[in-house]
């Protein structure tokens, strides 16, 4: 179980396999364990690693006063902690957008790029985000919502309790308790994004869950890159990485498998 200081923050991570990086990037109220599907899927192939981002799973808390720190900017301290150069990135939600972030800032420095379950905000969505309120003192499992569905719990409920109990750590629920504010840096990239995300020339597959709410914003960056590839999993939901795991695996593994090999070899 290794961490590694980043910013001067503690981010703890998990790490499987050898050869070319993988690096997975958990969404919102999520952890790095969630992709342990992803990691039986391509660890004999590939180093996979996935890690808590601050005020989330073990990694440590940034103070109260402060903002959110930038995900992006903890994504580049943590490829430059590791020694990684031209990864693999995979995100889902919050992952996907620091993933796009960051690759707004590095047009061709990733392998591949593969977004799940967020895109580039519809031109009418408020530029920038509502501030979260403070969840209260009793809540310890932390709500789902439309995250996973309702017939995942009823079919498979050790899996659904699974992400109920491995997200639910006394990091996050204290910074959802005493929520940071949102970061200037962070909601900067946000206003430009669809202005430079069309510079990414890294291969992309968009992942996005048909029950997803965000489809259409998933759509939006498909439209602005446009040699990205779009694959839509039918009634998986905006966690469509969890609970669709297997088809979400095979869409990814088709993807990498299409990358010249010259590109590999860069």
């Amino acid at each position: 179980m290794p961490w590694v200081e980043v910013g001067g923050s503690d981010i703890y991570y998990v790490e499987e396999g050898q050869g070319q990086p993988f690096l997975f990037l958990h969404g919102m109220n999520s952890c790095a364990e969630a992709w342990f599907q992803q990691f039986e899927r391509f660890r004999d192939r590939f180093r996979c690693i996935a890690y808590d981002s601050v005020n989330h799973g073990h990694s440590s808390n940034s103070p109260r006063d402060t903002e959110e720190p930038d995900r992006a900017d903890e994504l580049e301290g943590f490829l430059s902690a590791l020694g990684i150069r031209q990864p693999i990135l995979a995100g889902n939600s919050m992952g996907a957008n620091t993933l796009l972030n960051w690759a707004a800032r590095h047009p061709s420095e990733a392998l591949a790029l593969i977004p799940s379950g967020m895109g580039v905000p519809l031109e009418d969505t408020p530029r920038v985000p509502p501030q979260m309120q403070p969840l209260d003192h009793e809540t310890l499992f932390l709500p789902i919502g439309d995250s996973l569905t309702e017939g995942f719990r009823a079919s498979q409920p050790r899996m659904y309790e699974r992400y109920l109990r491995i997200r639910s750590t006394a990091t996050r629920i204290e910074a959802l308790r005493n929520p940071r504010r949102l970061s200037a840096r962070t909601v900067a990239g946000r206003r430009v994004l669809a202005e430079r995300v069309s510079a990414v020339t890294s291969p992309m597959l968009i992942v996005v869950g048909a029950l997803d709410r965000l489809v259409p914003m998933c759509e939006r960056l498909h439209s602005l890159v446009p040699h990205s590839q779009y694959v839509t999993i039918e009634g998986a939901p905006h966690n469509v990485y969890y609970e669709a795991a297997a088809r979400y695996n095979e869409a990814v593994d088709a993807f990498l498998a299409a990358i010249p090999a010259g590109r590999r070899e860069n």
